[in-house]
């Protein structure tokens, strides 16, 4: 099988907005470069900073569909993380000073429920991405996949929803699923596949309007017998990823 990448994308605050990328660098061991940097906290939350903690202990757009329809764009020089919400006006911040927190608190709150436990701070792990495997992941989706959701839901769906790293064209839904346990070649980069990511309300939101309009879970349950849309791979050997490059099973 020899596939070709079409999409690479970061997430650098985590289920906070995304970024599209030409080409990236991938480091053995490691999430991509810049993605899931940051995770907003909630005054509940026991995470600080100290080690990778689970899903549950940050904001999120489960819980809060209208942070889907955030999108960021990271400056890798200067550290600025610059977000757009389509009922927000753009704002730009640096997650590193703690005396820039409370713009984005203000900034954010609008889009989270009221009675949800709110933001409260900022969270980073030096040395890994928060993730939501408690391993560096990159998220791999099949395009043949999100074709046949559409179908199924008779319904076009962003891809967006899916919160995908790299994405490429398998010809059929679901092979994906076939690959974990293998490793494949991206680019320069080697992948072992370890696992399907097994999806949460998140995806059902609309990543224009931040509203949920599409039953996806639902969807996938009945049509397949399950939850799950792409798969976590870990990076194995380091190196340049690019559109166009190559995906290959080993």
């Amino acid at each position: 099988m020899t596939k070709t990448v079409t999409n690479i994308w970061r997430h650098p605050l985590k289920s906070h907005g995304r970024e599209a990328l030409d080409s990236v660098t991938m480091i053995a061991g490691q999430t991509m470069p810049g993605d899931r940097v940051w995770a907003v906290a909630h005054e509940s939350s026991k995470a600080d900073g100290s080690e990778w903690a689970p899903c549950a202990n940050f904001t999120r757009g489960a819980k809060a569909p209208q942070l889907m329809a955030i999108n960021a764009q990271l400056d890798d020089t200067s550290g600025v993380l610059t977000l757009s919400h389509p009922t927000r006006p753009d704002f730009s911040f640096d997650p590193e000073i703690p005396e820039q927190l409370q713009g984005f608190l203000d900034w954010e709150k609008p889009l989270t429920p009221a009675g949800r436990a709110a933001s409260a701070r900022i969270i980073r792990v030096p040395g890994r991405g928060m993730t939501d495997t408690d391993y560096p992941s990159v998220t791999l989706c099949n395009w043949a996949s999100h074709r046949a959701v559409e179908a199924a839901m008779d319904q076009d769906l962003s891809p967006l929803r899916w919160r995908g790293n790299i994405w490429f064209d398998l010809g059929e839904a679901w092979v994906e699923n076939g690959l974990v346990g293998k490793k494949i070649r991206i680019g320069k980069a080697v992948f072992l596949v370890r696992e399907p990511v097994v999806r949460c309300l998140a995806t059902t939101a609309n990543p224009e309007t931040g509203e949920r309009d599409a039953d996806t879970l639902k969807c996938l349950k009945e049509n397949w017998g399950h939850q799950n849309f792409s798969v976590y791979a870990e990076v194995l050997t380091g190196g340049d990823i690019r559109l166009g490059d190559s995906v290959e099973v080993l």
